[in-house]
């Protein structure tokens, strides 16, 4: 009986002491989570601001609405209808002040070349006669005032006081100077208009243009640089063709005005070449009445 006990414990034992000998299972280790995202401190009421990612998306842009030629040709094709009329007409402008360039510095060269002819002519005539047949045939307005000297003699010829018929010829060659010199500014008056307005012309197109590139903007829903490009430079294109065409005008008006008031400067000593003329006249058909008047 003690032996089957004793047997009994020890077997007991036997099968108990691997429960006590095995190490303890490690527990696993634990998941580390990723960090989380701070968001931004935000006053109570306030809504808080989108993530960054939705911040930074842009709206695409459609590759139609980009320029493809950015040439003054492409921009002007590219243009409004009334941007468009605009540089037409400045372009005219601008050709109508060169065609005036042209048409009035040979007519000033040849008026100028007929008045230096006939000053010479005057110069070494004795009286009005010999000037009248250097002069004959020619064209001008030395020519014309010889002629109408001649005829105020003509029409004085009973004239009692030779003064008289000394203002009268005064006045008359005065009003053929004056007519002569506003037949040589016709086409001048044209280019102070084209100087004086085309700036502002260029200036209309150019805020046009703007008010077109800020519609395009609102359409596109969009601040990109190429799509609001284009009509910026149609607007500045305007602005250019402006000075293009005003700038040149003004200066070939100075020019002209200048170029006028030298030939009536010459047309006066001409004038004042006839009268000394008519005076020499004057005063040796005078000189035998004193004479007789004396005997």
């Amino acid at each position: 009986m003690r032996q089957s006990a004793a047997a009994l414990l020890a077997a007991a034992l036997l099968g108990a002491a691997p429960v006590y000998a095995q190490a303890p299972a490690q527990e696993p280790a634990a998941q580390s989570l990723p960090p989380a995202q701070v968001a931004p401190a935000t006053e109570p009421g306030q809504t808080p601001p989108p993530a960054a990612a939705a911040s930074e998306t842009m709206p695409a842009v459609d590759s139609s609405r980009l320029p493809h030629d950015l040439s003054p040709v492409g921009m002007f094709l590219a243009a409004d209808w009334i941007v468009k009329g605009v540089m037409i007409g400045l372009a005219f402008a601008s050709l109508v002040t060169w065609t005036v360039l042209l048409a009035k510095a040979l007519e000033l060269a040849a008026v100028n070349r007929r008045v230096a002819q006939g000053m010479k002519a005057l110069v070494a005539a004795r009286t009005l006669d010999d000037a009248r047949r250097a002069l004959d045939g020619r064209k001008g307005a030395v020519p014309a005032f010889v002629a109408a000297a001649d005829a105020e003699l003509a029409y004085s010829g009973d004239a009692l006081s030779p003064e008289g018929v000394k203002e009268r010829v005064a006045s008359h060659l005065s009003r053929l100077e004056a007519q002569a010199g506003r037949k040589l500014a016709i086409g001048t008056g044209l280019l102070a208009t084209i100087g004086s307005t085309a700036p502002f012309v260029g200036l209309f197109g150019t805020v046009w243009g703007i008010m077109n590139s800020f519609i395009g903007i609102s359409n596109a829903q969009t601040t990109n640089l190429a799509v609001v490009a284009p009509g910026i430079a149609e607007a500045l294109l305007a602005t250019a063709i402006g000075l293009v065409a005003a700038i040149p005008a003004v200066v070939i008006y100075n020019v002209f005005a200048r170029a006028i008031s030298g030939h009536r400067g010459a047309l006066a000593d001409a004038s004042a070449a006839v009268l000394r003329l008519v005076s020499r006249d004057l005063d040796r058909m005078a000189t035998p009445r004193l004479s007789a008047a004396a005997e």
